[in-house]
């Protein structure tokens, strides 16, 4: 039997670290805090959260780099390219940088974060807009509306 997954692959600006998802993404979302504008010298960063049992490093080792807590941010240690984030108690998912991905173009954010925090100019197409970051009891549904979402974008 063969595995029929969808593979996605994406690298860091030097090609030194490579990563591939083997799974549907969870749901997408751009952060407005000012760590991420810090983090990506921009008005936010993009990124897609998927199940890490379908995440995979595949070439490369990567570091950790911004703050260096319990929220574990990943580069490659050469181009310095933010490449995925492993939040703070949630270690069945990763948050993979969106504009990392080789088809980058296909991941418009969901949903938005810190917005109390943007920049006044900066806009996205986001569905929904927190001013802070979504109540863990908020996850569910907005989980739903996205897979619900993705699967009529699908068969369109």
């Amino acid at each position: 039997m063969t595995d029929s997954k969808p593979y996605k692959m994406g690298q860091c600006r030097c090609g030194q670290v490579q990563f591939e998802v083997s799974s549907e993404p969870l749901m997408t979302m751009a952060c407005h805090c000012t760590g991420c504008q810090q983090m990506t010298a921009s008005a936010f960063s993009l990124s897609t959260l998927y199940p890490s049992s379908g995440f995979k490093v595949t070439q490369g080792e990567p570091a950790i780099g911004g703050l260096h807590g319990a929220t574990r941010h990943y580069f490659c240690a050469h181009c310095m390219s933010w490449l995925f984030t492993r939040p703070e108690g949630m270690d069945d998912f990763v948050n993979v940088r969106s504009t990392m991905m080789d088809d980058a173009q296909t991941y418009s954010p969901f949903i938005e974060t810190y917005t109390d925090e943007k920049l006044p100019w900066a806009t996205t197409p986001a569905v929904h807009s927190f001013e802070k970051f979504p109540q863990p009891e908020d996850f569910p549904a907005l989980l739903s509306e996205f897979a619900k979402q993705r699967h009529r974008s699908h068969e369109s």
